[in-house]
């Protein structure tokens, strides 16, 4: 096969396409700037049709690796930035696809996205802006696909390591496990996976021209797992102390009243996040000690 990857210099991104050309596939690069192992540079968020169709044409499949994550905090009301960075260019890029006769797609969205499925009392699209547009990107690009199978990936916390690429929430995440600051976790955790597996998973699908949602996850990890294996894999290995569900929601709240003075919203309402990070969204059993390699990669020097 030919598959196009849109946002192949990210840490999935350029796994899938490493993927591909280890199983034989040929892989187009593409992403926002030029840099190694890219072969065109696009915006997707700004790319029109004309534009997308003269990239996917002669291609089988195409991958949308890219979009704006729950991190982004943009001015009041967020879900305009939200659709923007996750919904139209999806719909352009598939409309794109199906009009040159693609034959197979996969989109890497959210775990969110499944346990808005699973829980729907948690009413998750109605509360956040950022998963709302995970499941609309979702919705449109089925539409905009027509009879072309698109797999969404749900990913939840990806560990692992493309060169200088490293999982955009690791950063502050290891600084904190490499300074003098005590370390604390709530009640709760979360899935995980590593680059490496979604990049399999992503070509196997690509393969079956399968058009399912796909939870991607191998491992499930409470937050004092998660920090405590984080603190010994930046060499600075200590005790995680249990920090009470009130502190954690009276500092969202908190954060959330400087966002409303400064006419920001997040993607993720702080007044409503400790539903979120206090429970344990796990998926599936996981095995115990699968993402240990991808993890001490990302946060070891």
């Amino acid at each position: 096969m030919r598959i196009l990857v849109v946002g192949a210099s990210g840490l999935v991104g350029q796994h899938i396409v490493e993927r591909l050309r280890q199983r034989g596939h040929g892989a187009t690069a593409v992403a926002r700037t030029r840099r190694a192992g890219v072969d065109h540079a696009l915006d997707a968020t700004t790319a029109s049709v004309a534009d997308l169709r003269a990239l996917v044409a002669g291609h089988d499949g195409v991958v949308f690796a890219a979009g704006v994550d729950d991190r982004e905090i943009p001015r009041k009301p967020a879900y305009p930035a939200f659709h923007k960075g996750n919904v139209e260019p999806v719909a352009r890029l598939l409309t794109a696809a199906r009009e040159e006769g693609l034959t197979r797609a996969v989109v890497l969205g959210s775990y969110y996205t499944h346990f808005h499925r699973e829980h729907p009392e948690w009413r998750l699209t109605a509360l956040h802006p950022y998963i709302r547009s995970r499941v609309e990107q979702a919705r449109a690009a089925r539409e905009a696909a027509g009879t072309i199978p698109v797999a969404v990936l749900e990913l939840p916390f990806v560990f692992g390591r493309a060169g200088d690429r490293l999982p955009n929430w690791s950063p502050p995440l290891e600084k904190w496990a490499r300074s003098r600051s005590p370390l604390v976790a709530p009640p709760g955790g979360s899935a995980a996976t590593t680059a490496g597996r979604v990049a399999e998973v992503a070509v196997e699908v690509l393969e079956l021209a399968s058009g399912a949602d796909i939870p991607v996850a191998d491992e499930n990890l409470t937050w004092q797992e998660m920090f405590t294996r984080i603190a010994a894999a930046t060499g600075n290995p200590r005790q995680v102390r249990p920090l009470p569900p009130f502190v954690v929601r009276v500092g969202l709240r908190l954060v959330g009243v400087a966002h409303a003075l400064a006419g920001r919203e997040p993607g993720l309402d702080t007044a409503h996040l400790s539903h979120l990070l206090l429970r344990e969204l796990f998926i599936g059993e996981g095995t115990p000690g699968a993402v240990e390699p991808a993890l001490r990669e990302t946060f070891s020097r």
